[in-house]
């Protein structure tokens, strides 16, 4: 009753393709990087979440004067969220000046990079504060 009832497919399996006799790698693809690092960050918001739940006793948090009761586990967790956003902010600043310094010193290199023929690579650019 279906029209393709008539039309018969190949079922045979291709082996893969071989190279000097050896069979070639299987290429590495973007989902199965995904799937690893969905996978450990599923391990580590569960390992967090277990950390939070057996620390639970309530403690007093002091800081800059303001004063507050948490559970231990939020503390601790606020603490090392912090300290990441303090080493990154840092790292950044870092990476920034690295770059315009590294931009400051092309510039002020004449020919150190030499554009197309016949072009100018300052031509347009207006000198400014950066």
């Amino acid at each position: 009753m279906t029209r393709f009832a008539d039309s018969t497919r190949s079922a045979t399996v291709r082996p893969t393709p071989e190279i000097n006799n050896q069979p070639r790698a299987v290429p590495r693809v973007r989902a199965a990087g995904s799937l690893v690092a969905i996978t450990a960050s599923a391990v580590v918001l569960l390992l967090l979440l277990i950390f939070i739940l057996q620390n639970g006793q309530r403690t007093t948090v002091h800081f800059f004067g303001a004063s507050g009761e948490l559970p231990m586990g939020v503390a601790l967790l606020l603490a090392a969220v912090f300290g990441v956003l303090l080493v990154t902010v840092q790292t950044t600043t870092r990476r920034v000046i690295q770059l315009r310094l590294a931009t400051r010193r092309r510039r002020a290199t004449p020919g150190s990079r030499p554009g197309p023929a016949g072009t100018d690579p300052d031509a347009g650019v207006r000198e400014g504060r950066n």
